[in-house]
């Protein structure tokens, strides 16, 4: 049985960690699969959306313990490599031109945090729990930190990654991995309704916009002032933008909507 199931469900890419004996944790092959799954997600003009989920009770325990156990034996040039792997989907997932949506219907912990972390949107549900662990077993939350930095603060990132404590779906809520807790029941119609919405905006004007937020998260200086005009300037110009403003005014669906 693949440890990674791959679904395209109309214009959406739906990717399942199906590892649920252990919880949907990732070692190396996992980790390859799903960093070449979004990798070709991205570049297929037929996919519009990723969605990440787990197969089982929980979404992701993070690493696999056989996996860590192994690289308690690696070499240095070995412990590099792979974590540059783990790093590697980190980005790809933050970095893809699709908007990546996690449905979080379970626990997810270390590494699966930084799944849901990296996704553009994440919705979870109550019975959900989460923490950093990494400090318990010696280690620290190296690839996923950025992300968690971002999303959370610094602040907060420094009392969840220093004490390792669990918290509940509602607190991730309140620190930002989370934009939305809602009902098991209603987990997937939600999320239908973040993809409808998707489906309604310029595929184009997403991936930029995705670079966009990228490039003015930083301080605010008369450089990225400059660069922001400029970026609208560009996309003005475009194709996608004339036939967008095209269809406002003729009171009908841009072609990039399905009716």
């Amino acid at each position: 049985m693949s440890n990674l199931i791959l679904e395209q469900k109309g214009a959406v890419a739906c990717l399942t960690l199906n590892r649920p004996e252990i919880h949907n944790a990732f070692d190396e092959h996992l980790i390859a699969a799903l960093t070449a799954a979004v990798a070709t997600a991205s570049a297929d003009p037929s996919v519009r959306i990723i969605l990440l989920s787990g197969a089982g009770k929980s979404f992701s325990a993070g690493g696999d313990l056989g996996w860590m156990r192994r690289m308690a034996t690696y070499s240095a040039d070995e412990n590099l490599a792979d974590a540059q792997g783990l790093a590697r989907l980190m980005a790809t997932i933050d970095t893809s031109p699709k908007p990546v949506i996690a449905r979080v219907h379970g626990s997810a912990y270390a590494g699966g945090l930084g799944l849901v972390a990296c996704a553009d949107i994440a919705i979870g549900v109550p019975e959900a729990q989460f923490a950093i662990t990494e400090v318990k077993l010696g280690l620290i939350p190296a690839v996923i930190s950025p992300y968690l930095v971002r999303a959370m603060g610094v602040r907060e990132a420094r009392r969840w990654c220093l004490t390792a404590q669990r918290f509940s779906a509602t607190e991730a809520h309140r620190l930002g991995l989370l934009h939305a807790v809602v009902p098991a029941e209603t987990l997937d119609a939600v999320i239908d309704a973040e993809i409808e919405a998707l489906l309604a905006a310029a595929p184009e004007a997403i991936a930029e916009t995705k670079r966009l937020l990228k490039a003015v998260d930083r301080p605010l200086t008369e450089s990225v002032i400059a660069k922001t005009a400029q970026r609208i300037a560009v996309r003005r110009a475009t194709p996608e933008a004339r036939e967008g403003l095209a269809a406002f005014f003729d009171k009908r669906s841009p072609t990039w909507v399905r009716e």
